[in-house]
């Protein structure tokens, strides 16, 4: 093991608060000695699993496993399937930090991370005077927390996380974040967090930026906009609220009026400059995105409103190579990241340290020749003027060959057809979808996340029924059979004209390719429709032919009708 150690706290008035908890102050000292009650309850082995709910008792559990050199395991979440995969046969067994009764722990043995009362503190230090209070060291290759990611598998893979890098990692940050806003530190800076604490940005951005950064942390993780406004008046100036694009733009829609702060931090997906410079208008402070990932940490940072360029941390350096399979990839090495770690973004460099991102290597789509990414094509739908909140998706079945990109999109007030239309202004023709499908909420995680197994989900709800054909039933005693030649019912070819239309109207994202008035370019009629003894039963199917729509209509096997359907000149 390294001698080197490293503080569990960074730099600062002991007496100063590094929590907030119902808008009541609690400081580095008080911090220190809960930790230090607690470590004696917590098992003598075995990494933990942190389920706490409240940012602050999230802190006290990790800090006391810290003090006693055991991990804290970060799964992807906390299903109780999840929690019993970290059982390894051999290995120690984990325990869950928990602040809640109701929590399932998956059959972990479970750790209650408890408050102690002020009185029967031991408070090393001034105390409520000031000064320094005796903070312990811990190794710096101390493997602080292991991240746990889902894997191609569906097992998760390890990230671990040792304490130096993530010291190293935090300066980075704290310094940057200090350097946007113009102030010497972060110190006397209070965060309010909507993302859990479990997450990897949550945890660096509120947790460690609370214990290494100089800041303080609100103990709660508010979730609606009302929450989130009344979290942040409860605490004083200067503030910071950490969030992601999901939760900032519905905080800016939900028309509750917004608290000042000084900083807004987002990270997990790219913002739109149009939305942040609304944010920072609406909340009067400076908006900063962080750019990382699991393998890496914290890699950079930009203001949005100054530009899409964004600057790595600290003494971090990218470049450019290729693997053994001839494809370029990203590589970012020096400060917090010990050795060089490929990224899984496409990037522009601009020089070792400068660069803008294009989108991430799994998300790159090829359609009609044409090249883009899954983010690049969210962040095009997502400023679409009255679109809440949406996501592309492409299909994993193509039976014709042809890749056609499909939106789930939360619009009120939109029709299919004009998210379409917006999106036509921003994208080459390829990438302009083909439906629209508009729900009243995407299902995102906690974090904002929208999982690749969810827009799967979706697709499989409600694109069924939407490239299924039309059914309908034309009852016997409809007056379009009499008349129409005298004792031997038929029903008219206009008729028929007039469900294929209906048919239209019922697929919006279909209409755009016809417009507002289709002509019908060519029809042929093939058997007469005649009324059975429970009417006539029709099938009307609608389908992509070129730059129009072909259709065709059926009376059980039979094809009755087809043609075409195009623009109007």
């Amino acid at each position: 093991m390294s001698a080197r150690a490293l503080p569990l706290l960074g730099a600062r008035d002991a007496a100063a608060p590094l929590a907030w908890a119902g808008g009541q102050p609690i400081s580095a000292a008080r911090f220190l000695a809960e930790a230090a009650a607690l470590a004696p309850a917590l098992p003598a082995a075995g990494p933990a699993v942190n389920l706490c709910q409240d940012r602050y008792r999230f802190a006290l559990g990790l800090a006391a496993a810290l003090l006693l050199g055991h991990t804290s395991l970060m799964p992807p979440n906390a299903l109780p399937e999840t929690l019993r995969s970290l059982v390894q046969p051999g290995g120690a067994e984990p325990y869950a930090l928990v602040d809640h009764d109701e929590v399932d722990a998956g059959g972990l043995k479970r750790v209650p991370v408890t408050r102690v009362p002020v009185e029967r503190l031991s408070i090393d230090g001034a105390g409520a005077g000031g000064g320094a209070a005796e903070v312990p060291l811990l190794p710096a290759d101390l493997a602080a927390v292991c991240l746990l990611t889902s894997g191609s598998t569906g097992a998760p893979q390890p990230h671990r996380k040792r304490w130096g890098p993530l010291v190293a990692n935090i300066a980075a940050e704290a310094a940057r974040l200090a350097e946007l806003c113009g102030w010497p530190s972060l110190q006397g800076l209070n965060i309010v967090a909507t993302v859990p604490p479990q997450h990897s940005y949550g945890f660096e951005s509120s947790v460690l930026l609370g214990l290494l950064g100089g800041a303080a942390f609100d103990s709660g993780r508010p979730f609606y906009p009302a929450d989130i406004v009344a979290a942040l008046q409860r605490l004083p100036r200067p503030r910071a609220l950490v969030t992601t694009p999901f939760h900032l733009k519905t905080l800016l829609a939900s028309g509750i009026a917004l608290p000042p702060v000084e900083l807004l931090l987002s990270a997990t997906a790219p913002l739109s400059p149009q939305l942040a410079a609304e944010a920072e208008a609406r909340l009067q402070g400076r908006l900063v995105e962080i750019y990382g990932c699991t393998e890496a940490g914290q890699v950079a940072a930009r203001r949005t409103t100054e530009g899409e360029v964004w600057t790595a941390l600290g003494a971090l350096r990218l470049w450019q190579e290729r693997d053994a399979d001839g494809d370029e990839r990203f590589i970012v090495e020096g400060g917090h990241v010990t050795e060089p770690t490929p990224l899984a973004d496409v990037l522009e460099l601009l020089d070792e340290r400068r660069f803008r991102l294009l989108g991430r290597r799994g998300d790159l789509i090829h359609v009609a020749g044409k090249r883009s990414s899954l983010a690049h094509l969210n962040f095009q739908l997502n400023r679409v003027p009255g679109v809440q909140d949406g996501a592309f998706w492409l299909p994993d079945e193509v039976p014709d060959g042809v890749v056609r990109p499909v939106v789930f999109a939360v619009a009120p007030g939109l029709t299919a057809a004009e998210v379409i239309a917006g999106l036509r202004r921003h994208l080459e023709p390829a990438f302009v979808p083909r439906r629209v499908v508009l729900l009243d909420a995407l299902p995102r995680e906690a974090t904002g996340k929208l999982t690749a197994a969810a827009l799967r989900a979706l697709a499989a709800q409600h694109l069924g029924a939407e490239r299924g054909d039309d059914h309908v039933t034309i009852a016997a005693d409809h007056p379009a059979f009499d008349g129409h030649f005298p004792g031997q019912p038929v029903l008219p070819g206009v008729v028929l004209l007039g469900l294929v239309m209906q048919a239209l109207q019922r697929r919006p994202a279909l209409a755009t390719l016809v417009g507002n008035a289709p002509v019908i370019e060519a029809v042929k009629f093939l058997a007469p429709v005649k009324p059975g003894a429970d009417g006539a039963r029709l099938r009307v199917a609608l389908r992509e032919d070129g730059r129009g729509l072909a259709f065709e209509v059926h009376d059980g096997q039979r094809a009755v009708a087809r043609g075409k359907l195009a623009a109007s000149a």
